[in-house]
């Protein structure tokens, strides 16, 4: 049994099924971000730190 859950990307504030946590600016300050945004953010940035994965289908 999965319980399903709703998050929104902090960058382009659409709605996704995975989003992955990271800082992305010298603020450190932790963001999730949406699979059409990660490579602009991760790419080239010295300030991207990786912190896991958020999926809005959990198992219960």
């Amino acid at each position: 049994m999965t319980r399903q859950r709703e998050k929104v990307c902090d960058r382009c504030q659409n709605s996704a099924p995975v989003l992955y946590r990271a800082q992305i600016d010298d603020t450190e300050r932790w963001v999730f971000i949406c699979d059409a945004c990660y490579s602009d953010v991760s790419q080239n940035n010295p300030h991207y730190i990786y912190g896991g994965t958020w999926k809005a289908q959990k198992k219960k």
